[in-house]
């Protein structure tokens, strides 16, 4: 009897320390290092789809798509659950040209800007990130390798410094101009070029060894501003303006025999803020800590 008691005991305290190993193998890659390339699309006023603009993904335009880098680093705080640090550097563009919605075109407005974010993210795996055995043994059959698709969402601080080229070719800092009055009127302040975004997305990490990972992230940035193309409310009278070139980034640039240009005539959607789209294919690395009493596989 006492044999059998002890047979039992020994089963279950194996049982119970596989099990705990088990539990804890997610500890072993809760740390990691990550960088990126990518593109990104602007959402706002200029440029878009060939309708009225909505600052939403229905604005997507391939052609005003640029590029993109990101480095971040990443901890799991629970099995389900990591946060995440990202710097991400870029440049947004957006172009009436590109647009066959009449009133938007004959606008003729255009930008490109810088964008440097850094984004705190939580993420939430809905397929947990699992790795294989370490060793391949002929005849074992052991786990596969699973990808680790995730939801997230977070915060970012945001620079931009929206530019548009004049006729000699050169590219010139919008925000300085204010081109819709900002600074000059009143009522108009200059908008800051630092703001705030939420960022919405989900992504995908595939461990291809037991260190490194493959895998993208698609992510919405809603911002906090509505002048990351420089547009947003109305035209003013350029006469205000002591600056030709104020004066011309503000209406000049318009088709002349458009009729939409002119003091209080519609230049952008102020009820609507700007959106942005990051789409990152990054490569990960664990940082596997030596922990005792964890397996090797």
């Amino acid at each position: 009897m006492k044999r059998i008691v002890s047979l039992f005991l020994l089963f279950f305290i194996l049982v119970g320390s596989s099990f705990s190993q088990f539990n804890v193998h997610w500890r072993k890659i809760r740390h990691e290092v990550f960088f990126g390339s990518g593109t990104t699309n602007f959402l706002g006023d200029l440029g878009g789809s060939n309708t009225i603009g909505t600052h939403s993904i229905k604005d997507f335009d391939i052609k005003a798509s640029r590029w993109l880098f990101q480095v971040g680093y990443g901890y799991k705080i629970a099995e389900p659950l990591a946060v995440k640090a990202s710097l991400f550097y870029g440049r947004l563009y957006g172009s009436d040209q590109f647009t066959l919605e009449y009133n938007r075109n004959s606008r003729n407005l255009h930008f490109r800007s810088p964008i440097i974010e850094l984004s705190g993210t939580i993420e939430y795996s809905i397929v947990k990130e699992r790795y294989g055995h370490r060793y391949d043994l002929r005849r074992i059959k052991g786990r596969g390798n699973l990808p680790n698709f995730y939801v997230f969402t977070g915060i970012s601080g945001i620079y931009f410094n929206p530019k548009a080229q004049y006729t000699d070719g050169k590219w010139y800092a919008l925000q300085p101009l204010g081109t819709e009055g900002q600074g000059i009127i009143p009522t108009r302040e200059k908008y800051s070029r630092l703001s705030m975004a939420i960022p919405v997305g989900i992504g995908m990490n595939y461990l291809i060894d037991r260190n490194i990972g493959v895998g993208f992230d698609f992510g919405f940035r809603y911002a906090f501003t509505d002048y990351m193309d420089d547009v947003s409310t109305t035209y003013v009278d350029p006469n205000i303006f002591s600056d030709p070139m104020a004066a011309y980034f503000s209406s000049g640039t318009a088709d002349p025999a458009w009729p939409g240009v002119g003091p209080g005539q519609q230049r952008g959607q102020s009820k609507y803020n700007d959106s942005y789209l990051f789409l990152t294919l990054k490569v990960s690395y664990k940082l596997r800590p030596r922990l005792p009493g964890l397996p090797k596989f």
